[in-house]
């Protein structure tokens, strides 16, 4: 299909379109975007906000031996009575058993939790403490939550939640509650006589159906309304509510720091203009979720994990970006580097402009761009060695594709287990077309892993669209050539990735992220299926009686 110059012609244009679409991203990025600001009153602050202590590195209340200090406990509760009156806390173990001491001297109140699951000897030692707590600090404490979405969980049932209600609220100086998602609460409407208020989590990133950020606060007040009216007298405590900063799309609902401002904003302009009694998640990002709930988790913070700033103000524009100085390093750097591995291949010819230096240099340019903003990305996201191993291969195998194609000649690509034993053959002198069939191979392999993760568990998968977006523009161009070929193999993998990648998709269509995820997907494998129609079209045509020796 391609012929010189046209394969470096097609790779030129595309990523000089390419690079021109991420810098203008990137730009809009930094923008400052207009916003509700949030108008407290003197000494007024937000009303409670979750506190788990586990943001440290290394830190995770699934560590048996962890005992936070009371110094850290001090530090944190610290900083967060410059933006709150009170906090709220799911256990009382691992040194949280301190918060209320603590949030004492500080002038805080506590929505003091304890942690109930399916060891039912460990509850009853949990319920215990805090109840004894509770009782010792009634002056900070403001009420015990007993169980924190238990049902949801599917821990305990109704009866066994009631039984420890019942004992909570024979012992307790403070109110007692049970904290769930609102409609577990509707569910399990029995629960309401064993409470002293209902306490409801409302989170409309999670809702089966996700609700976009435009239609958030709509969808929180309508559901306040409904549980209202459900439990008429009792009153409601929004125990959870929030908005992530980073990390997966769903559906509408997409993760950043310019919507969780906003969230924040909207959302407590509104609860304090109506009196809402509510609590915010949560006071600090807690990297540790990210475990459980993919980058998503880690980022509900209003503090930085580090620094424990505030990680937005709560009135005035907010951008999404300070600058893009990282990724115009990246792409400078790609630029620089991919162009000099094309003048050393040119050996001694002379250097006059060409199709093939300027798609080398504009496709060194846009890798080297995503590049950084991977790297961005994976300080988010990568959680252990084993990720940052496994999804550091297949970005260096992004970096070495790019590399091969600048010593690249626009011969014809093998299919990769032919290319494969010549590597292995030639070794340091394999040819680049070689590499880049290999390199092809095992992107393909990687990206059909990836793809069938994300089929199988996406709830909590990021989509993984720039660790292959590198590949993807340079197979998707250099790919469709009638003289190159694929294995079997890389078939198979091509129709993995076409499958998985359209059913991942066509569940959430208005997904930006889904979508480019697709996108991303189908140049990277079609190329397999466009050469293996050519081929037949070929064969079909040498078969024809027309074109039959006589």
């Amino acid at each position: 299909m391609f012929s010189a110059p046209r394969p470096w012609a097609a790779l030129a244009l595309v990523h000089f379109f390419g690079l021109f679409a991420l810098l203008s991203w990137l730009h809009e990025e930094t923008r400052p975007v207009s916003m509700h600001s949030l108008q407290l009153g003197a000494g007024e602050k937000l009303r409670c906000v979750s506190y788990a202590p586990f943001h440290r590195r290394g830190q995770t209340p699934f560590d048996a031996n962890l005992k936070i200090s009371h110094q850290q406990i001090m530090e944190d509760l610290g900083a967060l009575a410059a933006i709150t009156d009170c906090v709220r806390t799911y256990a009382v173990d691992m040194g949280l058993e301190e918060v209320p001491a603590v949030a004492r001297v500080l002038g805080l109140k506590v929505l003091l939790g304890t942690w109930i699951g399916y060891e039912r000897d460990k509850n009853a030692r949990h319920l215990e403490r805090a109840i004894a707590l509770a009782n010792e600090y009634r002056d900070v404490v403001r009420a015990l939550i007993v169980g924190n979405e238990v049902l949801l969980r599917r821990e305990l049932d109704g009866g066994e939640m009631r039984a420890l209600l019942a004992a909570a609220r024979a012992g307790s100086a403070v109110p007692v509650t049970y904290a769930d998602v609102w409609e577990f609460w509707l569910k399990n409407d029995e629960l309401a006589d064993a409470v002293d208020f209902i306490t409801i989590h409302v989170l409309p990133f999670w809702e089966d159906d996700p609700v976009d950020i435009g239609q958030a606060l709509v969808h929180v007040a309508e559901t306040r309304a409904k549980v209202s009216a459900h439990f008429a007298g009792k009153s409601i405590l929004i125990g959870e509510t929030g908005w992530p900063g980073a990390g997966r799309q769903r559906g509408a609902s997409r993760p950043s720091k310019v919507n969780q401002a906003r969230y924040v904003r909207e959302f407590v302009q509104r609860a304090h203009a109506e009196g809402w009694d509510y609590n915010l998640i949560e006071a600090i990002d807690q990297p540790w979720k990210r475990r459980q709930e993919g980058t998503v988790g880690g980022y509900w913070g209003m503090l930085d994990a580090v620094t424990l700033q505030p990680k937005f103000a709560l009135a005035g524009p907010v951008a999404e970006r300070d600058n893009i100085n990282a990724p115009l390093a990246g792409s400078v750097v790609g630029a620089t580097l991919a162009l000099l591995l094309a003048l050393a291949g040119r050996r001694g010819a002379r250097l006059r402009p060409s199709w093939r230096l300027a798609a080398v240099t504009l496709t060194g340019a846009t890798s080297g761009l995503i590049a950084a903003l991977h790297g961005e990305h994976a300080v988010l996201a990568y959680q252990s060695v084993t990720e940052w191993s496994a999804l550091g291969a297949v970005a260096l195998a992004a970096v070495c594709t790019c590399a091969a194609l600048a010593r690249w000649r626009g011969e014809a690509l093998a299919p990769a287990d032919t290319a494969w034993r010549r590597v292995c053959r030639d070794r340091l002198d394999a040819s680049a077309a070689d590499a880049l069939a290999v390199l092809r191979g095992f992107v393909l392999f990687a990206a059909a892993i990836a793809a069938l993760l994300l089929l199988v568990s996406g709830r909590y998968r990021d989509f993984p669209s720039l660790l292959y977006l590198t590949p993807a523009a340079i197979y998707g161009v250099i790919g469709w050539r009638r003289d190159g070929g694929f294995s079997r193999a890389e078939c198979i993998c091509a129709s993995i990735i076409i499958f998985c990648a359209l059913a991942r998709w066509l569940p959430e269509p208005v997904n930006p992220q889904a979508a480019g995820w697709l996108l991303t997907s189908l140049a990277l494998a079609l190329p397999a299926f466009g050469q293996r129609f050519a081929a037949r079209r070929k064969g079909a045509g040498a078969s024809a009686p027309g074109n039959r020796g006589g």
